[in-house]
């Protein structure tokens, strides 16, 4: 028993005899000094001990510093059986001005760290090796007019690992900036250290004359970094915040010249060509020829192209559809493209001139004006009718047409069986006639009368059919009609020329007919979604389809007109 009591009061003396384990020391120190204005470096604050994080007051910073995130790590180390326990924090601060600054002591528990002296530089004064992440940026001209598009190319210098990041564009009032492109990946040695790049180009359009002050594009993210843990034998990567800016940069903007002559487009190279059908010699009337006319214009934007108009002959009908505009890199220049492309209709024989083209453009190089030109060409036209549809052979898409065969097959089989049929009794009539020449006035007229009617009847519901596809306004299925019917008058396979040669009427109806259908196409194509272009449209349509029926019927009187007796050849006396 006294031996047991004897062990306790030996442990209770050595309890008391071993201090107990507290805060003793803070420790403050930062990633590098002197740093740069507006830049963001670490603030490394470690106790020899483990403490409530919120003991740390970092409110004295906000007067010369930017306080950003901050992070908190506890550590404990045993050597020798002895535990050395640490809690550490690292906050990101950024000077908001040059000059000397203090870094002021943090007390915790009535222990007090060291102040810090900081010393802060401007921006880009420290050498780019120095630095583990910089930005760097640059102008195409430091003089420039209204609407020019200056370039403003932007490098993100990278020497650590890149985490998350968002590159902002530069500030700029008074001026248009968008992105051009896409970012390039690459990379580059500066003062023999190895970086990573990130490229960017933005297009700045400024909109009024005088200086224009671009506030450099800034890069806001974390980044990996290697970091030796005090004690320990190996780095960790650990992820750190880190802020970068480039250098503002300011333009001179001149006005547009007084003199300038025409719409203003200011660019460094400005060409126009065409695509046209060289190949073809000579032309038909009611036959389309597209036309495609291209703008292009470097280190320019593409709203500043102008509009082409061009300027035909009375006897040639242009039907444009909508100019399309982009802009894409080449040759690391940029370039803006304007395509126009138009389907020309002739309305007559001859010979015809399209004139030349002319867009005017300012060099500032050579701050001089100079024009873009397309050379005038001459065209053959030859025939007089239009046999086929205008760019429009297909008509209104050809599902239209596939969805009609179906039921368009049988009735033209079912028509054609009944003039077989009425045909093979005629002839039949006709023989027994022969043999019978007595019967053979009033048999043979019988079958005759009974073949008229049928084809009476045919024709009828052909006509019928005609008046159907005028009143649905599809092109396509009139023309099928038209074509169907003159079959049936005819009693043989009749195309559109054949048709068109009935009469000087039928053959302009079938030409305006066309003429109107593709006009309202081509108002279709370039998206014109005015009612009352619609309704405009739609009442010349019906016009024709109007004018086209008419001139019908009247030819089918014509040919309903009988020129003889039918039985005269087969009874002289």
């Amino acid at each position: 028993m006294v031996i047991r009591q004897f062990f306790i009061l030996l442990l209770l003396a050595i309890g008391v005899a071993q201090p107990a384990f507290a805060l003793s020391k803070i420790e403050a120190s930062v990633d590098r000094n002197p740093v740069m204005e507006g830049e963001y470096f670490v603030l490394n604050i470690s106790v020899d001990d483990e403490i409530d994080t919120g003991k740390l007051d970092t409110s004295a910073l906000l007067k010369d510093f930017i306080v950003g995130r901050t992070s908190v790590s506890r550590s404990t180390q045993i050597m020798n059986f002895d535990a050395v326990k640490e809690t550490r924090w690292q906050v990101l601060l950024a000077p908001k001005q040059q000059g000397q600054l203090t870094i002021p002591a943090f007390i915790i528990d009535g222990i007090s760290s060291a102040p810090i002296p900081l010393k802060v530089v401007e921006t880009g004064s420290q050498p780019a090796q120095m630095n583990n992440l910089f930005i760097d940026a640059k102008v195409s001209t430091d003089e420039a007019y209204v609407g020019q598009l200056i370039t403003y190319k932007v490098k993100l210098y990278l020497a650590v690992e890149l985490q998350r990041g968002v590159l902002s564009a530069p500030v700029i009032e008074g001026a248009q900036i968008k992105q051009i492109g896409e970012d390039k990946d690459g990379s580059e040695i500066v003062d023999g250290r190895r970086y990573r790049v990130i490229e960017r180009t933005y297009g700045i359009i400024p909109d009024l004359p005088g200086q224009v002050n671009i506030k450099g594009a800034t890069f806001a993210g974390d980044v990996l970094v290697e970091s030796q843990r005090r004690g320990g034998m190996f780095g960790f990567n650990e992820s750190r915040p880190m802020q970068a800016g480039a250098p503002s940069l300011t333009v001179q903007v001149n006005p547009a010249p007084t003199n300038f002559q025409g719409q203003w487009l200011v660019a460094d190279l400005v060409a126009l060509k065409e695509n046209f059908p060289e190949d073809i010699k000579e032309f038909t009337v009611g036959s389309p020829i597209t036309r495609t006319i291209t703008l292009l214009a470097s280190n320019a934007d593409e709203n500043s192209l102008p509009d082409i108009v061009q300027t035909l002959p009375n006897e040639l009908k242009s039907y444009p559809e909508k100019p399309q505009r982009q802009t894409f890199v080449r040759d690391a220049q940029i370039v803006s493209q304007y395509s126009m492309t138009s389907a020309i209709v002739p309305s007559k024989a001859g010979t015809f001139t399209l004139p030349e083209v002319k867009v005017p453009w300012w060099n500032p190089r050579l701050k001089r004006q100079e024009t873009a030109t397309l050379p005038a060409r001459t065209i053959v036209v030859t025939g007089g009718v239009v046999t086929e549809a205008p760019a429009q052979a297909s008509w209104q898409a050809n599902s239209a047409a596939d969805n009609n065969t179906p039921w368009m097959v049988k009735v033209f089989a079912a028509l054609w069986l009944v003039t077989l049929v009425a045909w093979i009794i005629t002839l039949i009539a006709w023989r027994r006639a022969l043999k019978n020449p007595s019967a053979a006035p009033t048999a043979l007229n019988a079958s005759l009368n009974a073949s008229i009617s049928s084809a009476q009847s045919a024709n009828i519901a052909s006509l019928q059919g005609l008046e159907q596809a005028c009143a649905s306004g599809d092109v396509s299925r009139i023309m099928l009609q038209l074509q169907h019917y003159f079959s049936e008058l005819q009693q043989t396979p009749m195309t559109l020329d054949k048709i068109a040669e009935q009469s000087v009427q039928l053959a302009q109806a079938i030409q305006q007919l066309q003429i109107a259908a593709y006009s309202a196409k081509a108002d279709a194509s370039s998206h014109t979604d005015s009612a009352n272009t619609n309704n405009a449209n739609t009442n010349k349509l019906n016009a024709e389809c109007a004018a086209l029926l008419n001139a019908v019927k009247a030819c089918a009187h014509k040919h309903s007109t009988p020129k003889s007796a039918p039985l005269s050849p087969l009874n002289p006396k």
